[in-house]
C-alpha cells in the first residue's frame, strides 16, 4: 500500500473519519454478534459513503478470511441514486469467522473524468485538462509497475500519451478512457484521503445452515406392534431404516429425531395429554430421564448405544444428516433432581416447581433454573451436547430455548463453535419478536418462525419482506409446515388442497422447510374445536402409519413433496433468502413472487384459497427478475410440465387439484 493510500482512522470522540460511512450492513448490534452467511451464498455488503463539495467519492469491501486472507472488492452506487448507498455482493469460500470493513476515499481520477467529459466537450481548459490527466494516468503506472503489473503499467502509461497526441481532444479522451484503462484504473488509480471503519464480524457456515429440507419422525413409531392384550412393542432405531429410505427417496437432507432418552414415570402423560395413563403408554418423550438414565442415555425401548451409531451411519449412507431435540429439563425422575436439586426452583412448599405455560400444565416436565449452581450446570450442559457430537449428531433442533438465559445460548453456542465451527442449532422459539431475534444473533443458525400462522398473501408478503431484507443477517427461517405441537386451523378445513398449497409455500419462500411426518397423509383432526393439537398426538403415544398403502391408492401428499424437493435442488434461486421479489395480482387469493440466482430464476404463483377455483392477472415486474421490461419469457411448470410464455400480463387460472404453478424461466426473448 503506498503512503497515499495508508488508511485515516476515525476522529477520537466524534467516530467520524475524512470521509464518513455510515450505516454499515450487515453489522448487529454495532458488531458485538457475527452477522450470518454461509458457504457461496451470494450476500450483500452495504454501506452510506460521501463527502463534502463535489469531489468524487469511492469506496472498497475489505474482507479478512478465517485462514487470514485479505481481500480487497470494488462496491459501487446503488439505487436509489442521490442516496449515497453503496452495495458489494460477495460470496465467501471459507468455513468460520471472517471480518470486513469499509475503506471510503477520494477518488481524484473520477473526479478528473467527471470533469474532463465536461470540460473537453464545451472546450474549456482543454490542455489544462489534458496534462492533469497525463499525470494521474503517470503515477497510476508508476504504481502498476511497483506492484509488479508491467502490462497494466505499459497500458496506463499508453494511455497518458494520447492525452497530447494530435488528434482531437474529444478521441484522445475516448482513447485513454477505454475498458481496459478503466480497468487497470480501479487496481493502481489515486486513493486520497482513505478512511476506515472498524472491523465487523461475519461467520460463514456450512451450506446446510442455510440451505436444507427437515423431515420429522418419531422412531417409536416405526414399526410399533401392538399386542393382543393391548400392549405395545415399541419401534426401534433398527426397525426405522425403512422411514430414512422414505425420507431419502423424498429428497430430504436432515431427519428430525424427538427426544430418545428414557422418560420418566412419575405424572407421565397418557392419550391427548390426559393425566391417567394406563400400563402401556410411553408417556412424553420430552419427560426426559429415569432410572436408566437421563441426557446421556437412549430409552433401552429404542435400541442401545451400538444401534443409534448403526442408525446415524445408515442415514449418511443416504446422504441424510440426523438432527437430535436438545431440551434441557427432567422428569421427576431424572438423575439430576436427586443429585443436583439445586438445579430447579423450589415452590413454597418446598415441592420442585414443574413446567407450565398456563393454561398448559406439564406435570411430568421440571424445567431447569440456570441462575443456581451456574457453573456446574452450564458445564452438564456442554458435556451432553459434546457426547452427542462424538456419535455423529452436528445438528440439534432445541426446545424452548426462549425459556432460557440468553447469556446461557451465547456461552454455549461459542463454546461449541470455537471447536466445531460445522455443528448447527435450530431454535424451537414460537415466542416474542425480540427472543427470536437475540437467539439469532448470540449465534443459532436457524429459526422456527411465524409462518405457519401467515396465511393471507399480505401477510405473507409482509412477513417475507421482513425476513429477507429485516432480520436475514441474523434470522433464518426455517418453515415448518406443521410439528407435533401445531396443527394449523388452515390444514383443518382446507382439505388435501390446503397441504398441497401449504407445501410449495414452504419449500419455495424459503430455502429451510420442514414436515412433520403424518403430513403428507393429510392428517387434519383437532383434539377439539379450535385447537391447534392433534387429536390421538404422537407425542402421547405410538402412532404407525401406513405410508405403503397410501401411496399405493394415492392419498399421499408424497409426489408432490419430491417434486418440490427436486426443483429446489436443482435451481440456485430456491437456496437462498434475500432475493425475493413479490408481483401484483389481480385476486388477493393469489400470491405471486419469484426468486433469482445469476442464471436460475423461479416464478412462484399459488392459489391462497383450498376450497375453490381462483383466477387472475399476474402482473411481473420484468426488471426484477434481471431482464429488459419488455423481454418475453419462455417458462416451464415443474409440477405439471406444461410451457408457456410469459410477459408483463399473465393469466392463470388455479384450483384445489392444481393450487400452483412452479415455472422456471429456459430462456429470455
Amino acid at each position: 500500500m503506498t503512503a497515499e493510500a495508508k488508511a485515516v482512522p476515525p476522529t477520537t470522540g466524534s467516530q467520524i473519519g475524512r470521509i464518513p460511512i455510515t450505516k454499515l450492513h450487515p453489522v448487529i448490534e454495532g458488531g458485538a454478534y457475527a452477522a450470518k452467511a454461509t458457504l457461496g451464498e451470494l450476500i450483500p455488503i452495504r454501506a452510506t459513503v460521501f463527502r463534502e463539495g463535489h469531489d468524487a467519492v469511492n469506496a472498497t469491501a475489505v474482507l479478512t478470511s478465517p485462514s487470514g486472507a485479505v481481500h480487497r472488492l470494488p462496491i459501487a452506487p446503488c439505487e436509489p441514486a442521490g442516496f449515497d448507498r453503496w452495495e458489494a455482493r460477495v460470496r465467501l469460500d471459507e468455513l468460520g469467522a471472517w471480518t470486513f470493513r469499509i475503506e471510503g476515499w477520494d477518488d481524484p481520477w473520477a473526479t478528473w473524468v467527471h470533469n474532463a467529459e465536461i470540460k473537453i466537450a464545451a472546450g474549456i481548459d482543454v490542455q489544462l485538462v489534458c496534462r492533469e490527466g497525463e499525470l494521474i494516468f503517470t503515477e497510476a503506472a508508476v504504481r502498476a509497475e511497483a506492484a509488479g503489473d508491467p502490462s497494466s503499467s505499459n497500458l496506463l502509461r499508453a494511455a497518458a500519451a494520447s492525452l497530447h497526441s494530435p488528434h482531437q481532444a474529444e478521441d484522445r479522451l475516448g482513447l485513454a478512457l477505454n475498458d481496459l484503462v478503466r480497468r487497470a484504473m480501479i487496481t493502481h488509480g489515486p486513493r486520497v484521503l482513505v478512511t476506515s471503519t472498524a472491523e465487523h464480524p461475519i461467520f460463514c457456515d456450512r451450506r446446510a445452515a442455510l440451505f436444507a429440507s427437515w423431515y420429522e419422525f418419531f422412531p417409536r413409531s416405526q414399526g410399533a406392534v401392538q399386542n393382543a392384550d393391548g400392549s405395545w412393542r415399541s419401534g426401534t432405531f433398527d426397525s426405522s431404516y425403512e422411514r430414512l429410505e422414505a425420507a431419502a427417496a423424498m429428497g430430504f437432507d436432515v431427519i428430525y429425531l424427538p427426544p430418545i432418552h428414557p422418560i420418566g414415570t412419575a405424572f407421565r402423560k397418557g392419550p391427548n395429554n390426559t393425566l391417567d395413563p394406563g400400563p402401556n403408554d410411553p408417556g412424553s418423550p420430552w419427560a426426559i430421564g429415569a432410572a436408566e438414565g437421563g441426557h446421556d442415555a437412549i430409552h433401552p425401548d429404542l435400541g442401545d448405544w451400538d444401534s443409534f451409531d448403526r442408525f446415524v451411519a445408515k442415514a449418511r449412507e443416504l446422504d441424510l444428516e440426523i438432527a437430535l431435540d436438545l431440551a434441557f429439563q427432567a422428569s421427576p425422575d431424572h438423575p439430576w433432581v436427586a443429585d443436583h436439586p439445586e438445579w430447579f426452583s423450589a415452590r413454597a412448599d418446598g415441592t420442585i416447581a414443574y413446567a407450565e405455560n398456563p393454561p398448559k400444565k406439564y406435570q411430568d416436565i421440571y424445567p431447569i433454573n440456570f441462575d443456581r449452581a451456574r457453573e456446574t450446570m452450564y458445564a452438564e450442559a456442554l458435556r451432553i451436547v459434546r457426547l452427542w457430537m462424538s456419535h455423529g449428531i452436528r445438528t440439534f433442533r432445541v426446545d424452548n430455548p426462549h425459556t432460557k438465559p440468553i447469556d446461557f445460548w451465547a456461552w454455549l453456542l461459542a463454546e461449541v463453535r470455537r471447536t466445531d465451527p460445522d455443528v448447527l442449532f435450530l431454535a424451537e422459539a414460537f415466542t416474542k419478536p425480540e427472543m427470536m431475534h437475540m437467539l439469532g444473533k448470540v449465534g443459532y443458525q436457524q429459526s422456527y418462525t411465524y409462518f405457519t400462522w401467515r396465511n393471507t398473501a399480505e401477510e405473507l408478503t409482509e412477513y417475507l419482506t421482513e425476513l429477507s431484507t429485516i432480520t436475514d443477517s441474523f434470522i433464518r427461517p426455517n418453515f415448518f409446515v406443521n410439528t407435533p405441537d401445531i396443527l394449523p386451523v388452515y390444514l383443518q378445513h382446507g382439505g388435501r388442497s390446503a397441504f398441497a398449497i401449504r407445501a410449495v409455500l414452504g419449500a419455495t419462500l424459503s430455502p429451510l422447510w420442514g414436515v412433520y411426518s403424518g403430513y403428507e397423509l393429510f392428517e387434519n383432526q383437532a383434539v377439539q374445536p379450535g385447537s391447534g393439537e392433534y387429536l390421538d398426538s404422537e407425542k402421547y403415544q405410538y402412532r404407525p402409519r401406513d405410508f405403503a398403502a397410501a401411496e399405493a391408492c394415492g392419498e399421499s401428499l408424497a409426489p408432490l413433496i419430491t417434486r418440490l424437493n427436486e426443483v429446489r435442488r436443482q435451481q440456485p434461486a430456491l437456496q437462498q433468502l434475500r432475493d425475493i421479489t413479490f408481483h401484483r395480482t389481480t385476486s388477493d387469493d393469489l400470491i405471486a413472487y419469484s426468486k433469482i440466482d445469476g442464471t436460475s430464476r423461479v416464478i412462484i404463483v399459488c392459489s391462497l384459497d383450498p376450497h375453490r377455483v381462483v383466477e387472475g392477472l399476474v402482473q411481473l415486474d420484468l426488471t426484477a427478475l434481471g431482464v429488459d421490461a419488455r423481454a418475453v419469457l419462455a417458462v416451464r411448470d415443474e409440477l405439471s410440465g406444461q410451457e408457456w410464455h410469459w410477459g408483463p400480463h399473465n393469466y392463470v387460472r388455479l384450483s384445489p387439484q392444481t393450487p400452483a404453478h412452479v415455472l422456471v424461466v429456459t430462456a429470455v426473448q
